[in-house]
Formats: structure tokens, sequence, C-alpha cells
């Protein structure tokens, strides 16, 4: 918010001012819509699966990212109606809290995005072995692993983020995952198209790849949003820290909140993908809107 202030006295860029009721009634709404994903693998034990489990995972990354701008929107307020100081040790510690919950939302959903991608790597080209390979303790192991290694690397980086050597490998990591899913996607279509030609002859292969297929391409959209809804954030992050006096860079900072927005924006697309793409979900969010009759 300093930096947002300061960068109107160097450039002509009127700051762009998203509602409060905007940001809560966007907030809740991704919110309830993860926790439906949530309620509905608990209940449904066909969803019992490596898959949809590490589908979780991104819902509860998505959750956090929804749940951290809401409560910053209600300790802004509280600051603004005088029951919070800016620069008290409360307030500072509050300050750390908030930044590790938000820092833990994006390693969260970047792992989170590299398991899906890898487990529909396997299911592709490995189907025969799938289950012997991704068997639902590894994955459980897995997401174990990623969550522990996303918490202390999240408080790390909230409790050092005034020094260069932590924000650098932070805002280096975003490109780095992101453009070695994509190499895997790449891989990934370049062999399935060849095999496509092998398997053309065979019914039931020809169905069970193209059932692959789909899950790929419905991981290919969760990509997309994602980096639409993240990447104007993450650069935010490297003009603040590496630019704040450059006119240009003070403009692209006037719409902070509008990026903030796509972030909780992303937490919301996230759920419609799964209950468009995957007939399992849909026919069990209706058993659970209907459950009365």
């Amino acid at each position: 918010e300093n930096i947002s202030d300061f960068s109107l006295n160097i450039t002509d860029c009127t700051q762009v001012v998203v509602p409060e009721e905007v940001f809560f009634t966007v907030a809740a709404a991704g919110i309830l819509e993860n926790l439906l994903i949530l309620i509905a693998v608990v209940r449904n034990k066909n969803l019992h699966l490596p898959m949809y489990f590490f589908i979780c995972s991104l819902a509860i990354s998505d959750m956090l990212g929804s749940l951290y701008k809401t409560l910053e929107n209600i300790f802004i307020i509280l600051c603004k109606m005088g029951y919070l100081t800016r620069h008290g040790d409360f307030e500072k510690k509050l300050d750390d809290a908030m930044d590790s919950m938000f820092i833990l939302s994006l390693l969260g959903s970047i792992f989170s995005l590299l398991a899906i991608a890898a487990d529909r790597y396997i299911t592709i080209f490995y189907a025969l072995r799938y289950h012997n390979i991704m068997t639902l303790r590894r994955a459980l192991v897995i997401l174990a692993v990623i969550w522990t290694f996303c918490a202390g690397s999240s408080i790390a980086i909230a409790l050092f983020s005034y020094e260069a050597a932590t924000v650098i490998p932070f805002t280096i990591l975003f490109p780095l995952m992101m453009f070695f899913i994509l190499c895997l996607y790449v891989h990934m279509f370049l062999l399935a198209r060849s095999h496509a030609k092998k398997i053309a002859s065979l019914p039931t292969s020809t169905v069970h790849h193209r059932t692959n297929m789909k899950g790929a391409i419905t991981l290919t959209i969760f990509l997309g949003v994602f980096l639409c809804c993240w990447a104007p954030f993450v650069l935010h992050i490297l003009l603040a820290r590496f630019c704040p006096h450059n006119p240009y860079c003070a403009c692209y900072m006037s719409i902070f909140h509008v990026n903030g927005t796509l972030i909780m924006c992303n937490a919301i697309i996230n759920p419609m993908i799964f209950a468009f793409r995957s007939p399992e979900l849909r026919s069990t969010f209706k058993k659970m809107l209907y459950c009365s009759r």
C-alpha cells in the first residue's frame, strides 16, 4: 500500500480501486466453490483416487488465496477505522502471517498443478502400470512433501521478504515451474500424436486414449487460467522490488487491486472447470443438491 501511495506521486496514472464489496463477494464465492469440491471428493468413494486428491490440493490452495484477500481487506478496514495501526508490533506479525498465507497459496497452486501434470503424464503413457506407479499411499506422501515444503518456504520468504536474495528465487520459481510444466505438456502431446496412429485400430484403446487426452486438455486449461490470474501479481512483486521509482513501473502498479481480484477469480474459475469437465464430479454435485429427493 505504501508503494502504491508513492507511485501516485511519480506517475500520471490514476490508481484503480476495486470496491471492498467486490473483494468480499468474489472471495466468498471462491471459498464456497472450492469447499464444495472438497466435500464432493470426500463423500464420493469413487473419487478417492490420486488425481482427485491432487485436485483437492489445488482447491485448498485456491481457498487459501481467497481467504488471504478476505482477511487482508478486513484488516485494512480496521486500520481505516482506527482499531489497528500500520506500524505496530502486533500488526507487523499479523502482516507476516498474511504474507505467509499468500505465498503458501501460490506455492501450493504451482506444485499441485505440477503433481496433476505428472499424474496425467503417467496415466497417458504408462496406463497399464499406472496403479502400480501412482498408488494412493504414494500420492498422499507426495502431497505431504509438497505442503511441508510450501509451508516452510512460505514462512521463510515472509520473514525475509525485504532481502533481494529471497525475492529473486521466489519470483524465478514461478516462471521456472511453469516452463517445466509447459515442456511436460509439449512432450505429452507430441508422444500422444504419434501413439494415436498406432492405436487407431484398437477401439477400446482409442476410447481410453481419448479419455486421457481429455484430462490433459483439462489440465492445459487449468494452467492457462493460472497464468492469466497469477502472472500479473508476480510481475507486480518484481516491479515493486526492483523499479518502484520508475514512472512506467509505478503506472503498472496502480492496478494492484485489479491483480488481487484476478487471483481470487482463479479460485472461482477452477471449480467451474472441474464441474464442466468431470462427469463424476457433476454427478456428485447433483446428488448433493438433490439429496433430499
